[in-house]
């Protein structure tokens, strides 16, 4: 459903009113608990950091193929994820400005905030945490991963910024599930490989579930919808 501002611009309607909206917020306070309770077991070399340890090379050891758990590693990589959400702002910029949505640019805009925040958020508690790496790997800073950041926010934000494009809940389904196992699966590549322990995986997970939770409000206020009379829209 389509609004118009003071101005007579056409906007959106938030389309997650209600009870999705209240599930969100208490999923998105959930990543809050769950990242303060693993930041501080790991930085205070608690019993679940512990369990983390004991849990990391049972992965490392899965049947999962080394090529395959590399090439999934490396999916976290910004020379391959960037881009992707790149792809997902323009389009999004550019059937939000042809529609003449109400404020089109801030859905865009905040996707390419979100992945700008990765290594400001991500690089200083690297240094505080200063976690060592699984054996094998060389010095320190491997708390939280900045592969799983990575992945988390141009994949999620990507999804984000189509999904109001999508008319059919099937496809729209489709396209969070699809973005779920992509992220699952960079977090595995890595963990097999033995670049991260699971809990630095885990704890990128909730510290930009957040970050994706406030994109959400922002492309449900503000986000383009698909409708009918929508002129970038095939008929």
């Amino acid at each position: 459903m389509r609004n118009t501002d003071q101005d007579g611009r056409l906007g959106t309607t938030p389309p997650v009113p209600g009870r999705p909206t209240t599930f969100l917020s208490g999923l998105c306070c959930l990543c809050a608990l769950l990242f303060a309770l693993i930041t501080w077991q790991v930085a205070a070399d608690g019993p679940l950091r512990d369990a983390d340890e004991r849990l990391g090379p049972w992965i490392t050891g899965s049947r999962l193929p080394d090529g395959a758990a590399e090439f999934l590693a490396d999916l976290g990589g910004v020379a391959v994820a960037v881009p992707v959400l790149a792809l997902a702002i323009a389009y999004a910029a550019w059937r939000g400005r042809r529609a003449d949505a109400f404020r089109w640019w801030l859905a865009p805009v905040a996707a390419a905030v979100a992945m700008a925040a990765v290594p400001v958020l991500v690089v200083p508690l690297k240094e505080i945490i200063g976690r060592t790496g699984p054996p094998g790997m060389d010095g320190s800073g491997y708390y939280p991963s900045g592969h799983t950041a990575t992945a988390m926010v141009a994949y999620g934000g990507a999804a984000l910024l189509l999904l109001p494009y999508l008319r059919s809940t099937y496809a729209r389904r489709e396209l969070v599930i699809a973005c779920a196992l992509l992220n699952f699966g960079v977090g595995l590549g890595l963990v097999r490989r033995g670049y991260h322990w699971p809990l630095d995986v885990v704890a990128s997970w909730c510290l930009f579930g957040m970050v994706l939770y406030a994109i959400t409000l922002v492309v449900a206020r503000y986000g383009h919808r698909a409708t009918e009379s929508d002129p970038a829209q095939p008929k």
